[in-house]
């Protein structure tokens, strides 16, 4: 169903251009209050990220895995990096949409609680990120996980964080991902009116998610402006986009990330790689992460286990 003219009006009246850090992590820690919450089971983790232990939730798609621990460790994973402009959402906030996840693939989502901005600068939340996946893929961590039955995925700045993870594994060598699901995911250090994408025009100003308030997540995150240049923090700047994973990018019709996260699949299929690109029509920003059981939500699904069912 296409978005109609009231609909239209109200997120107009809702789409303003600055982020208050703390309003919008209050208003994100509502989503706890959730009078849909499924029934599923967890089990909280942490890892050592040199001095910090970073947590990490593990959702299991049913009871039998939750109860038997030998069907647990043979399951495939999901290593679930949130969105938030690396600095307003957690995993608290994210429970419906991973439980739903589990649910939905099969598989268990390991959630990573990674530091945010603008307290934690630019890499310090991707550090947190490559320490609880390098556990992983090293068979350090809680699950005893074979590194082919491991997928990363992330929703917007999560999907960027995805992305640069994929990017400093190949390089540092450690480990390499085999799959990667990037959701509407921020790739680019440029959300001003000289953006190369059009969708940063077309779809800046009215549909929630502005440009306005890309720049501002922009600036939470980068510690000095050289940051910016760094493709561990835009990987659309990444030149060798050779050896990464097979990737699966999705992204919303009307999201000013939308070409970034598209034109990040090209060059990452011009390079070499296997990718899949999706755009669901219709859709705004921020459609995944809540969960629902709406239309853009289960094709989202239906996509994703498509992909993860092709070897």
């Amino acid at each position: 169903m296409d978005i109609n003219k009231a609909a239209k009006k109200i997120l107009k009246a809702l789409s303003f251009e600055e982020i208050d850090v703390e309003k919008s992590r209050q208003l994100a820690d509502l989503k706890r209050l959730d009078p849909m919450k499924i029934f599923y089971r967890t089990v909280d983790t942490r890892i050592y990220n040199g001095d910090h232990l970073v947590p990490v939730r593990l959702f299991f798609p049913d009871e039998k895995t939750f109860q038997e621990e030998q069907v647990a460790n043979g399951m495939r994973v999901m290593l679930f990096l949130h969105g938030g402009g690396w600095s307003t959402e957690h995993v608290d906030n994210y429970e419906r949409i991973c439980a739903r996840l589990a649910n939905a693939t099969g598989h268990i989502v390991a959630a990573i609680e990674y530091r945010l901005a603008p307290e934690h600068k630019f890499p310090t939340g991707l550090e947190d990120c490559y320490a609880v996946a390098k556990a992983m893929y090293e068979k350090e961590f809680l699950l005893n996980v074979n590194s082919e039955d491991i997928t990363l995925i992330g929703d917007s700045a999560g999907g960027n964080l995805a992305a640069a993870l994929s990017l400093m594994a190949r390089d540092r060598g450690e480990f390499l991902p085999r799959r990667q699901i990037l959701i509407y995911p921020a790739t680019n250090n440029d959300y001003s009116e000289n953006s190369s994408f059009d969708s940063v025009r077309e779809n800046g100003t009215d549909y929630l998610l502005t440009a306005g308030k890309l720049r501002d997540y922009l600036d939470f995150y980068a510690g000095k402006e050289e940051d910016r240049m760094n493709p561990y923090f835009a990987p659309i700047l990444e030149e060798n986009l050779q050896n990464q994973p097979d990737t699966l990018v999705i992204t919303a019709e009307y999201d000013p990330l939308r070409d970034e996260g598209e034109a990040y699949g090209r060059k990452l299929e011009a390079a070499g790689n296997r990718v899949e690109v999706y755009r669901i029509k219709n859709a705004l920003h921020g459609f995944f992460a809540l969960g629902i059981k709406s239309n853009h939500v289960q094709e989202s699904f239906d996509i994703i286990n498509n992909f993860l069912r092709r070897e």
